[in-house]
């Protein structure tokens, strides 16, 4: 039994989906494990000339009941060490790092390794990505670092397990699809959502929600939404997120298209408190991803009860099955237009919901919290033995 834990990595005060699951998971880890959790967040988590993005803060109060101490610098070794030393005497029975960017390998590998000298600590890592979608020299000598710092592995799409044989293929690791984003609230019933973001509610709306980037595929949402098919259906597409990649570009189409009043931009961060107001809003969500292993979007749409569409690239299919809650389809526009303009001519919806309802319920974080103590289990029992 593992009563002590700890969790390496983003948690408030920065804002986001990684600290957004960090804090789930030690929340679901203290009332579905009764452990004692405390999560190790930074103080400086990206330089600011790296960060792209207009602040990596939250604007809004500390959550309740979680143990989170500012104590990481990413790219201060000295800090590796005194915060592995410090991780280190305070024994914890698990140590755990969700992994998503080769650029935190060196800082998280480095305090792994120094912890685990304790010979205590099993350090277990969540895999976002192992690969990234936007590559960079060094990626791979990066993450086999830090794969190597680790006991076992937890992957959140099949995709990723796949990706990580290229560093490790003999330690333990299970398959565990991203749980539900279950912490934005209730539902928003429709009409009220529309009304405070200040919508028209006599059309239908598509939602891309999220941090922008161009693996993201917006500009072949783009592409496809100026088929004339969703001027006739009365469809608005919504765009709900930060741009973290060159904006003008995607204004650019918008203009060559002539869709200045049928894009919908609200260019900015999404506070966790309005997350369910656009999804609320919201008849389907498109994520028309060029390149993926999986996606948190798709949890919060599970969350909110959401038909969705998906391209068929990396682990996205896997938990979105086609033509029952939504869409899978071929990575571009035509495809994406094509069974956009299906959903709102054949009115699906009230059978996808039923769908929905009976297939989120896979997702539940007592599975992924689960998953971490069978890999504890064995790591301890292979120990022992």
């Amino acid at each position: 039994m593992a009563n002590n834990i700890t969790i390496l990595g983003t948690a408030y005060p920065f804002r986001g989906g990684l600290a957004v699951y960090n804090e789930r998971l030690a929340k679901a880890l203290q009332d579905e494990e009764g452990a004692v959790v405390d999560i190790q967040t930074f103080k400086l988590q990206y330089p600011g000339f790296l960060f792209p993005g207009k602040t990596q803060y939250a604007d809004w109060e500390a959550p309740k009941n979680l143990n989170i101490t500012v104590s990481v610098n990413s790219v201060n070794p000295f800090n590796w060490v005194k915060v592995g030393l410090k991780i280190k005497k305070q024994k914890p029975d698990i140590l755990i790092i969700k992994y998503w960017l080769p650029f935190m390998a060196p800082c998280f590998g480095t305090i792994a390794r120094i912890a685990k000298k304790n010979r205590h600590t099993k350090v277990i890592s969540i895999l976002d990505n192992i690969i990234p979608h936007e590559k960079r020299i060094g990626d791979k000598l990066f993450s086999n670092y830090f794969s190597k710092s680790v006991d076992a592995f937890v992957g959140m799409s099949k995709s990723v397990l796949t990706d990580l044989n290229v560093f490790d293929t003999k330690k333990p690791r299970r398959f565990c699809p991203h749980p539900l984003y279950d912490n934005f609230g209730e539902k928003i019933e429709r009409g009220t959502a529309i009304k405070k973001l200040g919508i028209d509610p006599d059309f239908s709306y598509i939602l891309f929600f999220g941090l922008i980037r161009d693996y993201k595929g917006l500009d072949w949402l783009i592409e496809a939404f100026a088929d004339k098919r969703f001027r006739k259906q009365k469809v608005k597409l919504i765009v709900a997120g930060e741009f973290y990649s060159d904006e003008e570009k995607y204004a650019e189409l918008i203009k060559k298209h002539n869709l200045e009043e049928d894009i919908i931009m609200h260019n900015k961060f999404i506070p966790d408190a309005e997350v369910g107001l656009y999804f609320g809003a919201a008849d389907i969500i498109a994520q028309p991803y060029k390149s993926a292993t999986q996606s948190g979007v798709t949890q919060i749409g599970y969350h909110f009860e959401k038909p969705m569409l998906v391209t068929n690239v990396g682990g996205l299919a896997e938990i979105i099955p086609d033509e029952k809650v939504g869409y899978v389809v071929e990575p571009n526009p035509k495809a994406i237009a094509d069974k956009l303009t299906a959903f709102f001519e054949t009115d699906r919806a009230d059978e996808f919901l039923l769908n929905i309802l009976e297939e989120k319920k896979k997702y539940a974080w007592s599975t992924m919290t689960g998953t971490i103590m069978q890999l504890y289990k064995k790591l301890t029992s292979n120990h022992d033995n």
